[in-house]
This record gives C-alpha cells, structure tokens and sequence, in this order.
C-alpha cells in the first residue's frame, strides 16, 4: 500500500509539473547503458506541446539568460520585452547554464532539470523535458545543450549523475549511462561521432548514436576543463595545472603540459583554433593566457596579468578576448599574445561577451544589459533590470542572428 501510494504521488507531482499525464522513460533504450532501470532520481519526462519546426530568426532581439533563472528576448528596436519563460518550479533562481540556438529553436536548461526547446520570435514551447524529479537540488550547472545528428547532448548533477542524450524533435530519452562522480560541471565535446564527457576523476569517450562506451580514463586529479578538439585529438586539463592532450579512440595521453606554479582553474576558459590551443589559468598572484601547439603541447607564448584573474574568454576573428575579476576588457592577438586593446570597465560582467558587430559587444553586468563601444569605450545601457539581487554571479547573452 506504501510504496502504491509513493507511485501515485509521483504521477500527481510529473502531471502537475507538466499540466497533463506526459511521456516517461522509466528504462533505457541504451542496450549499452550501465544504468537500464531509471528511479525517481534519474528518469526522464518528457511532454510534446507542438512539433517542433524551423522559425526564422528576429534578428532584432537579445536573448538574456537572467541570473534569476528567468529566459527572456529583448527588442533592441522596440526597447521592450518581448516574451519571457520560466522553469515550473518557482524555487529556479539561478542561471548557471548557457543556451543554445539552432534552426531558430531555444534550447534552455534548468537548474532544477528542466530542458526547453522555444521558439526564437514568440517564446512559445515546443516540448519540455524533465530529468529526475528533484525539485529541491542543482541538477543542471554550467551546462550548454550540445546538438549533433537530431541529438541533445547533457550531463547531471547528484543526485542524478547521468549523461544523456535526448531526441531533438520531442525531448525523449535516446540513451543515458551514469556518471561515476556527482562532480558533472562541465560541458561534453561532440567529435568525429563521439561525446566526450568528465566526472571527478574520470574522462569517458561514447559512441555519439548508440552511447557505447569506447574508453573510461582515470586520473589522479579530477578533470576540470571543458573538453576541446583540434580536429585530430582531444584537450582537457585537471583542476590543479596539467592540460593533456588524448587521442579521441584509445585513453592515451599523447603529451601533456604542466602550467606555471600557483596556477589552476582552467575550467571552461580553452578555445581550439588552426591546430593551436588557447587558455587561462587563474593565480594568487598572476593569471597567464597561455598559446600551445596542439600537435607538440610547445607552450607558444604566454600574457600575464599581475594581480587579476581571467574570468572569461572567447576567441573571435583571430583574436582572444576576455575580461577580468577587476572587470578589465582585453582583445589579444592571437599570433604573438600581444595585447591589441584593453579598457577599465565601471561596469562588472558576470556573463559571456556577445559581439553585435565589429565595432561594439554586449555583456551583461548586475544591473543591465550593457553595449560596449570598442572606438568611444562607451558602456550603453540597453536593457536595465528593475531588480538587483546581491548574489547575482551569472547569466548569459545570445543576439538572435
């Protein structure tokens, strides 16, 4: 009678998630999955509000993944709102993930498990997916949906642990496999028809259709860099001061170089670009961009910034640039590690850097959306937020184009 009574509460909470009885995927369809029995942590719901269909992009909006958890599109002709969307559960206050845009389709994941797929001009829903059933914990963090071959690619928190991969039409269950450390912060890599993911100290590498496991690595440190290719092999570092170089079909490491003392924290701050890998590592004292040779691990050149850490970077028309923790803006050329343009922001950013066009970009600080004018070094208001919360440390900016 006890555990009937669990079973039709769990119906009563998915049908009041989603607003009628959806689809769940109780078992694996992965004959390779060490995870075939999914419980009420791991399980995968999903609900079809309309098929999914190619929109055309309005290219006058801004997406903004606001760190109170909330997606909204901003009109930059109309300065107004456009539509706004929510994750159900009313406790989602964080953004903590990225987004991602394909064939004018959003697709945005939750912190509390959720996955969108939305329509770019209405925000309207197409599907929703639900992983697990916690409604109390981070399951997604620091998570982009990476798509390939009709796929979304994602990896979970405890306590749910698992890599999946989702139908892209509908958001249903392909296949999963469990993650051997509740540590799953790190976005996977979709190469040469494989997904390449880490947890705590382990590195895997699966088949992308099928989710075979070709090869699990173990490390002596936890692996905390987000996994980059050359198109050749494949790049991670630990969270102490090691990058390795891997082959992407056998756990071999084929060089790896040690960072400089009193440096760490690679995490997601690596960009692969002409056979040469780009990263930051942060310090005490020093945080150092550095340039190697894919092929080689030879360290290039090396920038150094005393006293400040690089919090973010992205590469964009042959140059690197970044910010700092004392909100530094930086273009470096890529060539030589030459710093090309550098500018004191009065304004913070807590997100990614989102280029308009040659001559400006947007980030987001605590208070509004900002367009930074490279020629004046002008910082424009564009979107103020009518709320501030002292804990804002995230969010995320893609202009619709």
């Amino acid at each position: 009678m006890k555990k009937n009574l669990i079973t039709l509460l769990l119906v009563f909470t998915v049908i009041n998630t989603f607003g009628q009885a959806p689809n769940t995927s109780k078992t694996s369809k992965n004959n390779y999955s060490n995870n075939k029995e999914l419980t009420v942590n791991d399980i995968v719901t999903n609900k079809v509000i309309k098929a999914v269909a190619k929109v055309p992009l309005d290219e006058a909006l801004v997406l903004i993944y606001d760190y109170d958890g909330s997606l909204f599109a901003f009109d930059l002709e109309s300065e107004t709102i456009a539509w706004t969307v929510k994750a159900t559960d009313n406790h989602t206050e964080m953004c903590a993930n990225q987004i991602t845009l394909l064939d004018g389709v959003v697709y945005v994941p939750f912190i509390n498990g959720e996955i969108f797929a939305i329509d770019n001009q209405t925000g309207a829903v197409f599907w929703k997916t639900r992983l697990g059933n916690i409604t109390d914990q981070i399951i997604l963090k620091d998570q982009i949906p990476v798509i390939h071959d009709g796929k979304l690619f994602i990896t979970t928190q405890s306590p749910n642990n698992n890599i999946y991969a989702l139908d892209l039409k509908d958001g249903s269950l392909i296949w999963n496999y469990k993650l051997d450390s509740t540590n799953n912060d790190i976005s996977v890599l979709y190469f040469d028809n494989k997904v390449f993911t880490q947890s705590g100290t382990q590195f895997y590498s699966f088949e992308a259709n099928t989710g075979k496991l070709i090869y699990q690595k173990s490390f002596e440190e936890p692996i905390h860099g987000k996994p980059v290719t050359d198109g050749e092999n494949v790049f991670i570092a630990n969270e102490k001061d090691i990058v390795y170089a891997l082959s992407p079909n056998k756990p071999d490491i084929l060089w790896q170089f040690k960072i400089d003392e009193n440096q760490s924290n690679i995490k997601d701050r690596i960009v692969c670009k002409d056979k040469k890998i780009y990263f930051a590592a942060q310090g005490t004292t020093v945080s150092s961009l550095y340039a190697l040779d894919s092929k080689t691990g030879t360290q290039l050149w090396k920038t150094d910034f005393k006293d400040d850490n690089i919090e973010y970077i992205l590469e964009e028309s042959d140059n690197i640039f970044g910010y700092t923790h004392k909100a530094k803006l930086f273009q470096i050329d890529i060539t030589n590690g030459e710093i090309a343009f550098e500018a004191k922001l009065t304004t913070k950013p807590i997100s990614n850097l989102e280029f308009a066009n040659d001559d400006s970009l947007f980030y987001y600080s605590d208070a509004a959306l900002i367009q930074f004018e490279f020629k004046t070094k002008d910082e424009n208001e564009v979107y103020l937020r009518t709320s501030i919360k002292d804990n804002a440390y995230s969010a995320f900016v893609k202009k619709i184009r």
